[in-house]
């Protein structure tokens, strides 16, 4: 069953907040921090909240940090653990935290059913097509087709830009064991990776990733548009 509006926790130090608006609608649920060393849409998500993010219809869910060891350490995956993006759909009963956790978000998202489960990154590679793998300033699905989602919000990045550098992409990579494509296959809901490029300062890459997220909630329904 979906949860009441409030502040959860998922697992040691993994913080979930739910915000419910009055007028119903969509359900999305945005988290951040599943690597490390990616901090940005960590930073992003927390200035958000803080800055009071609530959605004018439906519900929203926000797990800024999904791997606190990580995170602390900003390293890709916690000293000696697994890659958490590498760890779906996970394991309850498993001796590794990250599978643990896995199937804990799975489960999260089995009883919320959200329209659109997104997940903030960051790559050390600007994308390009001729360039196998490359990520930076791209939305990346995992499962055919492209969500329309995906394409309108990159275009509405397009449409702002004042500097032609931060121009994004669509990219289809699908990664068999990676958190959006394993709750796409298992759910049928839309999921995208955010991917910031880290040859931008950070400050920067706070920024693009919080207009991601705003653009993506204006596309699904839950605020109204800027």
């Amino acid at each position: 069953m979906p949860r009441p509006e409030g502040h959860y926790v998922l697992a040691p130090n993994v913080h979930l907040t739910v915000m419910e608006a009055e007028e119903p609608g969509p359900t999305a649920l945005i988290q951040a921090g599943i690597h490390g060393d990616e901090v940005c849409g960590v930073h992003a998500l927390q200035e958000l909240l803080e800055e009071g993010l609530r959605p004018s219809r439906g519900r929203l869910l926000v797990v800024p940090v999904m791997n606190v060891p990580a995170y602390r350490a900003r390293q890709r995956a916690a000293p000696g653990g697994l890659d958490l993006n590498r760890s779906f759909p996970g394991a309850h009963h498993s001796d590794k935290r990250e599978e643990r956790l896995a199937a804990v978000f799975m489960d999260l998202v089995r009883d919320e059913a959200p329209a659109l489960v997104a997940t903030l990154h960051e790559s050390h590679k600007r994308y390009d097509p001729n360039v196998h793998p490359s990520f930076g300033q791209t939305l990346v699905y995992g499962v055919k087709p492209m969500p329309p989602l995906v394409g309108t919000v990159v275009d509405r990045l397009n449409a702002e830009l004042t500097d032609d550098a931060e121009r994004w992409a669509t990219h289809f990579f699908p990664v068999a064991t990676s958190s959006t494509e394993v709750i796409v296959d298992a759910f049928g809901c839309i999921g995208v990776c955010v991917e910031t490029w880290m040859g931008f300062d950070e400050a920067r890459r706070v920024r693009m990733q919080r207009r991601v997220v705003e653009l993506m909630l204006e596309t699904l329904g839950l605020l109204e548009p800027q």
